[in-house]
């Protein structure tokens, strides 16, 4: 299934939408009751955001059926990933891990590189690592936007645009929502972390209707830098338990944020080493007069 493009955002070049894969639809759960003093039947909808560690857990061992076992014990009907190598390299057995999970969980995925290098040996596939998004709902659209980063595989960068923040908007029973995967900059500076928020508040300025930010922000909701976010989004898990290291965390960097129409019932941190990040899962509530 290929994504409808849509209109650039103003004043960003927006990289090309590809959907890596779609692959087998999974049924729909059964409608739930009406909310008290809700206009129209609100929809349940179970996301997550996973680091995955291009498939090696906090053991350092690359296992992608731990990995695939771990997302699929989430029960989550949207995950965004963080961290997907697609035939990278030797790490990861230059497996197309966008693909593979979503093989082994029955999902969709649309993957949107950060990075995009020639093949490590001639007539190979190229080297991608990025973001990913499965969806057991149809994705109507697919995106991959630009926000500033500062590369990893250059000598001496410079902040500037590159693509790898992922955005989908997924159908779910009636009501449309953008779901959107990220990953920050993991430096100490904080100034690149700045720019990508704003770069990613224009993003979700562009969009009407529910919105569902996830991603690894390599910084806890405290941060300064992350402030401007709390003014048009909520953390979906205040309480929740820290998600790294996986093995006694002491950060919570790992974040599930909602727009205010959309209710959060509940959120919590899980408990795996299949990475070296623990997933978010949270429980959220959507309304059909959203669009």
């Amino acid at each position: 299934m290929e994504p409808r493009s849509r209109r650039p955002v103003r004043g960003r070049r927006r990289a090309a939408a590809a959907l890596a894969a779609a692959v087998l639809a999974t049924a729909v759960p059964a409608a739930d009751a009406d909310s008290p003093g809700a206009r129209a039947p609100s929809v349940p909808l179970r996301v997550a955001t996973y680091n995955i560690h291009a498939g090696a857990g906090a053991d350092q061992v690359f296992d992608l059926d731990r990995t695939a076992r771990a997302v699929r014990d989430l029960r989550a009907d949207v995950i965004g990933l963080q961290e997907v190598d697609v035939h990278w390299g030797a790490r990861s057995d230059f497996v197309d891990e966008a693909r593979a999970l979503a093989g082994k969980l029955g999902m969709r995925v649309f993957f949107a590189p950060i990075y995009d290098l020639d093949p490590a040996t001639p007539g190979g596939e190229r080297r991608r690592f990025g973001v990913a998004v499965l969806s057991r709902y149809p994705v109507l659209e697919a995106e991959n936007h630009e926000i500033t980063r500062l590369s990893t595989q250059t000598p001496d960068p410079v902040p500037a645009p590159a693509p790898g923040f992922a955005e989908v908007t997924v159908a779910v029973r009636g009501a449309h929502v953008h779901v959107y995967s990220t990953h920050l900059d993991y430096r100490a500076d904080p100034s690149i972390r700045a720019a990508q928020v704003a770069d990613m508040l224009e993003v979700l300025a562009a969009d009407r209707g529910p919105k569902v930010l996830v991603g690894d922000f390599n910084a806890e909701v405290t941060a300064a830098e992350l402030a401007p976010l709390w003014r048009r989004l909520r953390d979906a898990a205040p309480g929740g338990g820290g998600t790294y290291p996986a093995v006694d965390p002491v950060k919570r960097i790992d974040l599930v944020t909602v727009s205010p129409d959309i209710t959060v019932v509940g959120a919590e941190a899980v408990a795996t080493r299949a990475s070296d990040h623990r997933p978010v899962v949270a429980d959220l509530r959507l309304h059909r007069r959203g669009r």
